[in-house]
């Protein structure tokens, strides 16, 4: 069945559209409309190699088809270049949250990397402040709207460069003030956190939340490094877990697992794993076992009782929707609403929130699964 990135679909007879979800592993670079882009580029000078939303589109979307995590992070140059102004970043971040809320979703967390911001004069802290701007301006309109909806930053450190000590202080310093955590991003294979200790001990000190990408480009090293040197509470994407479980017997819908220490760690403490199933597909994530979202292991980590959340990632690239990522497992193995309620409340637990407030969105989603 084919499922397009802004259609919908019903799961017992409920429109996944309507249902309320919650949004971990969003990039905020990956996440502009075609048209914004264009737009923007132009008083930018920047060329842009369609000039229609729609061709646009289809260009990032074939673009990140490759296969390699490597490839398909270069199409970011052109997002990140039309978001170096105050005026940029606002406005990607404000149509941010009116999609989030079109999509359904009530409560999401945006990750992205100041220090890829700074090009045309800004520092980090007025481009932090002017994307909290844009998310105030756009949880104001999503409240004009009858809706309902909070977004909090994930500031982001390029674990290929060297400035992530910088970058912890900097989010910690926007702690009430938009900054809910921090990940570091980029290339995965060759730069593991290990060399980031020094933000994760920063971090640990003032106790703020961290999610490292793990267990995407690299394996089960790079998720023990994630927890061990990161003390990450949440595992971005962490999808390659499933190489420290060993399938012993399969019968019918009955599996019989072996679990390595680190896949029995992960599952046991409930370390929940932003799992991201087209972008998994698109940079090769799941190679291991297919190419099809079928051979994805998601549907074994959720039935071993890992707490699994589903994402989008890269909204732009994927030409997806949280509503089509779920409508997309949905078709490949069969799930029910209690199946998509379950992933929300994985999601809500996971949220870098106080607990009074994770609990509000537990009892939202329920409210909103039972309507």
């Amino acid at each position: 069945m084919a499922i397009d990135q802004h259609g919908d679909q019903t799961v017992d007879g409920v429109s996944i559209r309507s249902l309320p979800k919650i949004s971990l592993h969003d990039h905020l670079d990956g996440a502009l409309r075609p048209a914004t882009i264009i737009e923007l580029a132009e008083p930018l000078g920047l060329e842009v190699p369609e000039s229609e939303d729609e061709a646009l589109a289809e260009w990032f979307a074939q673009q990140s088809d490759s296969g390699s995590l490597v490839e398909y992070l270069k199409t970011f140059d052109l997002t990140t270049a039309v978001m170096q102004t105050k005026e940029g970043l606002t406005r990607v971040a404000r149509e941010f949250v009116e999609d989030l809320a079109d999509d359904g979703v009530i409560y999401g967390e945006v990750r992205w990397a100041p220090e890829q911001h700074l090009a045309r004069g800004l520092t980090l802290e007025e481009a932090v402040a002017a994307v909290q701007q844009g998310i105030e301006e756009g949880e104001d309109a999503v409240d004009r709207s009858g809706r309902s909806i909070r977004v909090g930053q994930l500031v982001s450190a390029m674990r290929h460069t060297d400035r992530s000590r910088e970058i912890a202080e900097l989010a910690v310093s926007f702690r009430g003030r938009g900054a809910v955590g921090f990940d570091i991003a980029g290339p995965e294979d060759g730069f593991p956190p290990s060399n980031h200790r020094a933000a994760f001990d920063y971090l640990a000190e003032h106790f703020f939340p961290v999610t490292v990408h793990a267990g995407e480009a690299a394996g089960p090293d790079s998720i023990r490094s994630a927890l061990l040197d990161g003390r990450a509470l949440r595992l971005g994407h962490g999808v390659r877990i499933a190489e420290d479980l060993e399938v012993i017997d399969r019968e019918g819908d009955e599996v019989q697992v072996r679990f390595g220490d680190l896949a029995r760690w992960v599952r046991d403490r409930e370390i929940p794993l932003e799992l991201s199933p087209s972008s998994n597909l698109q940079t090769g994530a799941i190679a291991a076992w297919g190419t099809e979202l079928v051979d994805h292991p998601f549907d074994l980590l959720y039935q071993l009782g890992f707490a699994v959340t589903v994402n989008v990632d890269n909204r732009t690239m994927s030409r997806t929707s949280l509503t089509r990522e779920l409508a997309l497992l949905v078709d490949a193995f069969g799930y029910d609403l209690d199946d998509l309620e379950a992933f929300q409340f994985n999601a809500a637990s996971a949220a870098f929130l106080p607990v009074e407030e994770r609990e509000e969105l537990v009892e939202l989603i329920a409210d909103g699964f039972e309507a």
